[in-house]
């Protein structure tokens, strides 16, 4: 089994990682493609869609329920004209059906308790980022949020993680991507980092083990092994 034993710090994806945010995006999408007299799409239809951003989300809702249209530069001008409306429906709809994913708020407690820096790297517009992790409970594990519009680039562009090797004067061999996407595998590689992938998350359908992570995981807490930490927490816990 692989361990991570050089790792001071650890970067997170947010959605289909640490939150299932799909039921609200959805609703944000179909109450944004309704005012366009448009079909509504299914929930897991959302899910595959979800990964690059809310633009690309959006530009997608827009096509698939426009077959018609295949003038992918009428489909940029709309996209342009209704970002707004999604991006005030999805501020609605945020933290109505959003939820943690099993073992999230105690394994991010071992894993601070432990002392490494964590920090958030989504490609989730950073206005709607910081008010979900705090939401639930979750923004003070974190030294460092970063939202798909923080940088000029974001994942799978490198830039996110070589940001924080420069902002935390780390290497590569210290920080750590936990991510369900290839997006998240790709940045990391891109930066000479090593990865986690999640089976359960967001990844267009593609089994995360495709991308060659360093290592996959099924449950958030299988991480606690990885960082050689399950045994050494559960002791401490019995001699309390």
């Amino acid at each position: 089994m692989t361990v991570f034993s050089n790792i001071k710090a650890i970067a997170f994806d947010l959605d289909g990682t640490l939150i299932d945010s799909v039921p609200d995006l959805a609703a944000a999408t179909n109450a944004t493609l309704t005012e366009l007299s448009l079909p509504n799409a299914q929930e897991a239809q959302v899910r595959s869609w979800v990964g690059n951003g809310a633009n690309m989300l959006m530009r997608r809702a827009l096509m698939f329920a426009q077959p018609q249209v295949t003038d992918t530069q009428a489909i940029d001008v709309q996209l342009e004209q209704v970002m707004p409306r999604f991006m005030h429906h999805y501020g609605l709809h945020l933290e109505k059906h959003s939820s943690l994913y099993p073992n999230v708020l105690s394994t991010l407690k071992q894993i601070k308790a432990a002392g490494y820096k964590m920090a958030i790297v989504t490609n989730k517009p950073y206005k709607f980022t910081t008010p979900l992790l705090e939401s639930f409970g979750i923004s003070a594990f974190f030294d460092l949020v970063l939202g798909g519009d923080s940088l000029e680039k974001m994942k799978p562009d490198p830039l996110p993680l070589t940001h924080i090797l420069q902002q935390w004067q780390l290497e590569p061999a210290q920080l750590l991507m936990v991510g369900d996407s290839k997006n998240d595998i790709l940045a990391a590689k891109s930066a000479g980092l090593s990865s986690i992938g999640l089976t359960y998350g967001y990844n267009y359908g593609e089994d995360i083990a495709l991308s060659s992570p360093t290592a996959v995981c099924e449950q958030f807490n299988e991480i606690l092994a990885l960082l050689n930490l399950s045994a050494e927490m559960n002791a401490t816990s019995m001699e309390q």
